[in-house]
């Protein structure tokens, strides 16, 4: 199966379990990877047979950003959810979600969840 990569989307939304998290927000950062065929667009060239890489920008933009979640869990969820449902050329979805700025008293990178979802 072929992969559509996106890899760094930055986005400013309010999740978290903390009121502070909700009311003032944070950034996230949502790492991509969709399986497809797209052997159809590797003959044709045409944007056509493929998923565009920046509709699905808009779609997990859209949607992250859309409401409050307690858990970056069901945020990643929903994007993952809401990909397949847009795009029917998608057969398999990753997305990790990575919280750089979580409240916890620690030296480290990131948190992150990631949610895999396959069409069914």
């Amino acid at each position: 199966m072929d992969k559509i990569k996106i890899k760094g989307l930055k986005l400013f939304a309010f999740h978290g379990v903390n009121p502070e998290e909700q009311e003032d927000g944070q950034y996230f950062v949502l790492d991509i990877e969709a399986e497809a065929s797209l052997i159809k667009a590797c003959q044709s060239d045409d944007i056509d047979d493929t998923v565009s890489y920046a509709q699905m920008i808009k779609c997990a933009r859209r949607v992250f950003i859309a409401e409050k979640n307690a858990l970056i869990e069901r945020a990643a969820q929903r994007v993952a959810d809401a990909l397949l449902n847009e795009f029917s050329l998608l057969q398999r979805v990753k997305v990790t979600c990575k919280k750089p700025d979580a409240p916890i008293k620690a030296d480290f990178d990131y948190v992150a969840v990631e949610i895999v979802r396959t069409r069914e």
